[in-house]
């Protein structure tokens, strides 16, 4: 490892424009899953996944979110974490789009997770690491990433044990590691199906092709990737094909990061490698997850993993860190 890769900026780029469309369904009151409080003390999911960012050296987060929902992200999830690292945003924006780009009148859905990371392009520099808001992703996951990042010029996926990534409260849809020994031949988006009775697991692709059985040491990939800046010049090339006048007629056209990295892999640009990790991931696809969740949040304070009163312990080992002011 150089000095100089060692001593790069590390970049945790935070997705955060999702409508939240199945997690208020059938809710009395209508939020944003983003801002839903977890913790003993309010703390949102993307409260733990900053405190585990800071803790494995990133320097900076870029929050992608939507420019309505700004107020509350500033007034609430910014101003919690500002005190210990460098916050930026950006807001995924459907003007904001490369050249040749055609969109449905009247769409207001947003354009897919590789559109909000092209509305960040201005914010990046070097690597970074990519993740969800919607999602905990784990201290090791996190740690892995940075870890990665100082010492490959690969792509990498953070890879989660699929049977651990799955929701009892029905059907999810995950991205199925399809692996040449550590690295990615493919990502498989499937509709992932679990039989209670035998635990056999069922992966149904999104592309129509023949479903197949997950096999013990099956990895998915939970959005949990590391990437560079030439991920834009493909974006750049890839939307247009997308968004393009014969698609006009499909309202619900995005474009994904998987794509993305599909697209650059088939072009010999990157290899992508799959860096298991034994963070447990946990998410809250509909509202009746948020009740577990918080169970498991508790459970992991208790154990001390986490403190109650969540960056107490990044104010006491890190006191400079405390006080920088951005």
């Amino acid at each position: 490892m150089t000095k100089e890769r060692n001593e790069e900026e590390l970049t945790l780029v935070i997705l955060a424009a999702g409508m939240a469309s199945r997690f208020n369904k059938g809710a009395k009151r209508k939020s944003l899953k983003q801002i839903e409080p977890v913790g003993p003390n309010g703390e949102f999911i993307i409260d733990y996944t900053i405190h585990d960012a800071i803790k494995a050296g990133f320097d900076k987060v870029v929050f992608i979110i939507r420019e309505d929902i700004k107020e509350v992200f500033h007034e609430t999830i910014g101003a919690r974490v500002e005190p210990y690292i460098k916050v930026e945003y950006a807001y995924q924006n459907m003007e904001d789009v490369p050249e040749g780009v055609k969109i449905p009148e009247g769409r207001t859905k947003p354009l897919g997770t590789a559109h909000a990371l092209w509305c960040a392009r201005h914010l990046i520099n070097g690597k970074f690491a990519i993740c969800s808001a919607d999602d905990f992703y784990g201290s090791d996951a996190l740690q892995k990433a940075a870890d990665h990042m100082r010492n490959s010029d690969d792509y990498a996926i953070i890879g989660y044990k699929l049977n651990e990534t799955l929701s009892d409260s029905g059907t999810v849809k995950r991205g199925v590691c399809d692996l040449d020994g550590e690295y990615l031949n493919r990502m498989i988006e499937s509709e992932i199906v679990k039989d209670e009775k035998t635990g056999i697991i069922t992966c149904n692709p999104l592309d129509g092709s023949e479903s197949f059985i997950a096999g013990p040491n099956t990895y998915a990939s939970m959005l949990l990737n590391t990437a560079d800046t030439r991920m834009f010049e493909t974006i750049r090339k890839q939307m247009p094909m997308e968004f393009c006048e014969e698609n006009l007629n499909i309202p619900d056209t995005e474009s994904l990061l998987p794509n993305t990295i599909d697209i650059m892999m088939n072009n010999n640009e990157i290899r992508v490698k799959n860096v298991p990790t034994t963070s447990k991931w946990y998410g809250i696809t509909n509202r009746k997850d948020l009740a577990p969740f918080k169970k498991s949040i508790e459970y992991l304070v208790e154990a001390g993993v986490y403190q109650k009163d969540l960056y107490s312990d990044i104010k006491k080992n890190n006191s400079k860190l405390y006080n920088k002011k951005i």
